[in-house]
């Protein structure tokens, strides 16, 4: 999230009131999403968890389970400005960042005038990211840390908000350039999708073949969802929560005195995924109806904040165990 000027505390009545309208147009939210993505309500909520905690999400699924359709509806719903780039492995930085080209007047004077790329949006579609040359994804991961751009020496701030919601495709690997771990770590959480289960699918295949299809409607603006997102960061965290992030947290990297661990797991996450934790849990409850983060919040985002922060060692990829694995069992060890 862009830094800010600090904020004036707020009284228990101004906080609560303020949570109040958050939740009224968190649930309008919900609403307008879910007319039409239909299921994946486990999706829908982790995107958006991501989004109202001010970060960035990627999104891993195989083609055809409305990766871009989530983010087309998210930018409409929100208000924000969207746009989508298609990665490719010819993809220049100066073709996401922008460029400068030189413009001569009347009187034949010359001057360099920057025109802004695709990157310059609310909310940025990163369409199979890991298409394009690792000199790409470093110029879109810098901007997505640093909320600014340098084009010849010049500095070019990005809209607020910005955030990138980038996908990546598990199953086509040849051509790709997988994302370091340094550069995976910008991302706020990486959400997972999944088939839809058989009822949805029928809602999928009755509702989206017909003459009319349904369409998103705007229900939030850019200014109140900065102000909703500042709110998820004023709100308290119990102690419990904290610990409970803390012992997760730690619990999943070597060194640490976890035989399993040690055994199973090469490196483990940093201190981001602790802010990450913090911030989304309280942005889980909020999306959830709740004015407070609780421990079932922490063991339910678990998984998509640590899992692109880990790195299993070989001995534990020829057990055939998955990261997900692991996580699990730090979750039911800490719980």
């Amino acid at each position: 999230m862009n830094a800010t000027a600090p904020q004036q505390a707020l009284s228990d009545s101004e906080m609560i009131a303020q949570a109040e309208a958050a939740l009224a147009d968190i649930a309008r939210v919900r609403e307008a999403v879910g007319t039409v993505i239909f299921g994946q309500e486990s999706v829908i909520e982790r995107t958006l968890v991501a989004l109202l905690a001010g970060g960035h999400a990627l999104l891993v699924g195989v083609p055809g389970l409305a990766k871009t359709k989530l983010v087309e509806t998210l930018g409409i719903v929100l208000g924000l400005d969207g746009r989508r780039i298609q990665f490719t492995p010819d993809l220049m930085p100066s073709d996401i960042l922008g460029s400068e080209v030189m413009d001569q007047d009347e009187n034949g004077r010359r001057s360099f005038r920057f025109i802004p790329g695709p990157l310059f949006a609310q909310l940025l579609m990163a369409d199979e990211i890991n298409r394009a040359s690792p000199r790409t994804q470093s110029a879109l991961l810098q901007s997505m840390q640093e909320y600014h751009v340098t084009v010849a020496g010049e500095r070019h701030d990005l809209p607020s908000p910005f955030h990138v919601l980038a996908t990546q495709n598990p199953l086509e690997q040849e051509g790709t350039y997988p994302l370091p771990e340094a550069q995976l770590d910008r991302f706020l959480m990486q959400v997972d999708i999944l088939y839809p289960d058989l009822d949805a699918e029928r809602r999928i295949l009755l509702e989206t073949t017909g003459v009319a299809n349904a369409v998103a409607q705007p229900v939030l603006t850019a200014a109140r969802l900065k102000e909703i997102q500042t709110l998820i960061r004023r709100m308290p965290v119990p102690d419990s929560v904290v610990d409970a992030i803390l012992s997760l947290v730690r619990s999943a990297r070597p060194g640490q005195g976890n035989a399993e661990t040690d055994r199973h797991v090469a490196w483990g996450p940093g201190p981001r995924a602790s802010q990450a934790l913090t911030l989304c849990a309280r942005a889980r409850a909020l999306y959830d109806g709740r004015l407070a983060p609780s421990v079932d919040d922490v063991r339910a985002l678990a998984e998509p904040v640590l899992q692109h922060r880990m790195a299993l060692t070989f001995a534990a990829r020829a057990e055939g165990i998955s990261v997900r694995d692991v996580i699990a069992q730090l979750v039911k060890a800490t719980g």
